[in-house]
């Protein structure tokens, strides 16, 4: 690949990457810090579920109107002023608790203020790559996005599973509010983000008639649709674990906090490399099919997880799942961005993050109901069961699986 060719080249989208690179820094302590923090405070695989919920429900909703946004105003102003909002909240988050003011209504009420600055944040980015890059590189830097984001995620969890069970979650906290400062700054260096001549904020009007572009868009492209509920099913299922993953490792093994880090963190490695592969395999010509294997390797591989009683299976097992979980959202993001006119990216994103997104909410909320009242592993077994059945579904779909734009 010559120079001219890499995605750095782009001197904009390598600063927007160094600023990403360090925010996900904060990102990997989060990861760890927030749940173990809910779940100290509540002992509750419910309040866990809740806490997803608070998280995704805003995301989800928001996706349209962030999505209009990106569309009409200047993106590098919104993503610094949603990176502002998101250190705000970390500073009261970590000054709550060294203070003893912080409560889990504070909590929940910050989580889902981040939540909704994320919506924006991401719709600005999924408009800026094809931007700033074209759409032929448009997968490789979403998956290079996506590998430093799980290169953190490896690294930082077991540092701040130890970090949280020697001295809490402050050290955390506040290198998460830190890093989307410098965020801000890396961003407020690079050039224009587009669009080229925005249209300034829009009326309410016009974000109703973009989110009726973007759903009718989505909805006219049987694939894109098809993909999009299949994904809302996945995220179901996918969640159910997620809420109960860390009762799970303390009920059923035993684990510590610094085990559940070190969960996190070889879970991390299985995604790293789910996203080099996504990067590096040339499949646009197949994608459909590559995509279907990747979904029947992913139910698969999630059976030993299941049955199995051994900490250190279950956390090899799960990292081989994150691994096709990565591979499938890098595919999946980077063929959107291919057959999604330039000018429509964040309208079609934020209905299509929407329809996918909205299955995580009953998933957390039943995960962690079925975790307190039937046992932790009970929501692992519904979640790969429900896991097998959406691969056969995704197996019989000639829409998907002939898929070749």
């Amino acid at each position: 690949m010559s120079l001219a060719d890499s995605i750095f080249a782009s001197r904009s989208f390598s600063l927007f990457y160094a600023g990403q690179a360090f925010s996900y820094v904060g990102y990997g302590l989060r990861l760890i810090a927030v749940p173990l923090l809910v779940y100290h405070l509540t002992n509750s695989a419910s309040a866990l579920g809740a806490t997803y919920a608070l998280e995704l429900l805003p995301f989800a909703l928001f996706g349209p109107i962030g999505g209009s946004l990106a569309d009409r105003i200047d993106r590098r102003r919104l993503m610094i002023v949603a990176d502002g909002i998101r250190f705000s909240v970390f500073v009261l988050f970590a000054v709550g608790y060294a203070t003893h003011t912080l409560t889990l209504t504070g909590l929940y009420a910050g989580i889902v203020l981040e939540s909704l600055c994320a919506a924006a944040f991401v719709s600005s980015q999924s408009s800026t790559i094809p931007y700033l890059l074209g759409k032929a590189r448009a997968t490789r830097a979403i998956a290079a996005l996506l590998g430093a984001e799980q290169a953190a995620t490896t690294v930082l969890p077991p540092l701040g599973g130890a970090l949280f069970a020697i001295v809490g979650p402050l050290p955390a906290l506040l290198t998460t509010a830190l890093t989307y400062l410098v965020s801000q700054g890396s961003i407020a260096l690079a050039g224009t983000f587009g669009p080229d001549e925005p249209d300034g904020l829009p009326t309410i009007r016009d974000v109703k008639g973009d989110i009726g572009v973007g759903f009718r868009f989505l909805c006219a492209d049987a694939p894109m649709r098809l993909m999009a509920l299949l994904s809302c099913a996945f995220n179901f299922f996918g969640f159910m674990t997620a809420a109960s993953f860390i009762p799970f490792l303390k009920r059923d093994f035993g684990a510590t906090d610094l085990a559940v880090g070190y969960a996190f963190g070889i879970g991390a490695i299985g995604s790293v490399a789910g996203s080099f592969i996504a990067a590096h395999l040339p499949a646009r010509a197949r994608f459909g099919r590559v995509l279907t294997l990747a979904y029947m390797l992913d139910g698969l591989l999630f059976v030993p997880v299941m049955v199995t009683h051994n900490l250190q299976v279950a956390i090899t097992f799960l990292a081989l799942t994150n691994g096709c979980v990565m591979f499938e959202i890098a595919q999946i993001v980077g063929w959107r961005t291919r057959v999604t006119p330039e000018d429509l990216v964040g309208r079609v994103f934020g209905a299509a993050r929407l329809v996918a997104l909205i299955g995580t909410v009953p998933g957390a909320i039943l995960g962690g109901a079925l975790a307190d009242h039937f046992g932790a592993r009970v929501p692992i077994v519904v979640s790969g069961l429900g896991y097998l059945a959406m691969t056969g579904a995704v197996a019989l779909s000639p829409a998907i699986r002939n898929e070749r734009r």
